[in-house]
């Protein structure tokens, strides 16, 4: 049974402004919103709408039933509970040929970090859950099931984290007492496997639950392939929006964009082009927080927009 609303459900959009004017919105255009959260850049688009339409996605069932609240004076609105993951199916079966802009604002909300009971935090106790929507294998089950070697392999690459071989031993020393069902419980023997001095650099279990979190929900299983398919739901001159958080997606989002801004494939010793390849998209500068954005969120600071505008066919 899904647990109620909280009416502090929200999530304190990153780089707002910037990523909602990078979209260079038409008032009777065709937006997406793929991770649409608590509603504040949905929001907004909608206010700049007039005859145009938006299509708010979220996976997270908490986070539908808030839009629809929050979003109910917009009759542009349109809300899909889905993960974007699926966006081809998602604007086809609404019969949308094309869309004039598409955001994915990556990584977890402010709600589902600040409520205890979704167990991403490790800042509060609560059941090791950690799953977006709700479904699925939980963090718990995760943690408690796996081999060391695997624990090991997903804390050291979606985490990042150079302590990994003996963070994922802990853990497993630890279940063989008793399962591990507890945000704190995890925290707990995180930090028991990391050294003194690297305790002083931010909470030695930062890296390890955000490596749990986006293995949970499979949150790099194939995200270059979600950014090509929302590049080719674009219309001709359409905008693709994508605020990163960590390297890893950062590092996706980069590569896809990068080989659609590439042209001719042909040797370099070819007189002419036979291959016929254009370049598919201009890509814009990359944008980070400013000093004030940082001061007021400090969860800002890993924070970077990309953009890339879909080219027309003469380029």
């Amino acid at each position: 049974m899904m647990n109620s609303i909280p009416d502090s459900f929200h999530h304190i959009p990153v780089l707002f402004e910037e990523t909602v004017d990078s979209l260079n919105i038409k008032p009777d255009g065709i937006y997406v919103d793929c991770t649409a959260g608590g509603g504040g850049h949905s929001r907004e688009i909608a206010k700049r709408l007039t005859t145009g339409r938006l299509i708010s996605i979220d996976r997270d069932p908490q986070a539908i039933e808030t839009l629809r609240s929050r979003l109910s004076e917009f009759e542009c609105v349109t809300l899909v509970h889905d993960n974007f993951f699926n966006i081809k199916n998602i604007i086809s079966s609404l019969g949308i040929s094309g869309a004039d802009g598409i955001l994915a604002d990556l990584g977890v909300s402010s709600h589902q970090l600040d409520e205890p009971s979704r167990g991403f935090s490790f800042h509060h106790d609560a059941p090791l859950d950690m799953r977006m929507s709700l479904e699925g294998v939980s963090a718990a089950q995760v943690i408690n099931s796996l081999e060391q070697r695997e624990l090991q392999r997903i804390i050291f690459e979606y985490g990042e984290e150079k302590f990994a071989p003996s963070i994922s031993k802990a853990i497993v020393r630890a279940r063989e007492q008793k399962p591990i069902e507890t945000t704190l419980e995890l925290a707990e023997i995180i930090k028991s496997a990391v050294p003194a001095a690297a305790r002083r650099d931010g909470h030695p279990a930062r890296r390890t639950f955000q490596a749990i979190r986006i293995y949970v929900n499979g949150e790099l299983d194939g995200l270059e392939n979600a950014v090509s398919d929302m590049f080719d739901c674009l219309n001709p001159g359409g905008r693709l929006s994508i605020i990163t958080f960590h390297s890893l997606e950062d590092r996706a989002v980069k590569h896809v964009f990068s080989s659609l801004t590439k042209g001719c494939t042909c040797p370099k010793n070819f007189p002419v082009c036979v291959c016929g390849k254009k370049p598919r998209a201009k890509v814009m500068k990359a944008v980070s927080p400013g000093e004030q954005e940082l001061a007021d969120n400090s969860r800002s600071r890993s924070a970077r927009l990309r953009t890339a505008e879909k080219l027309t066919d003469n380029g």
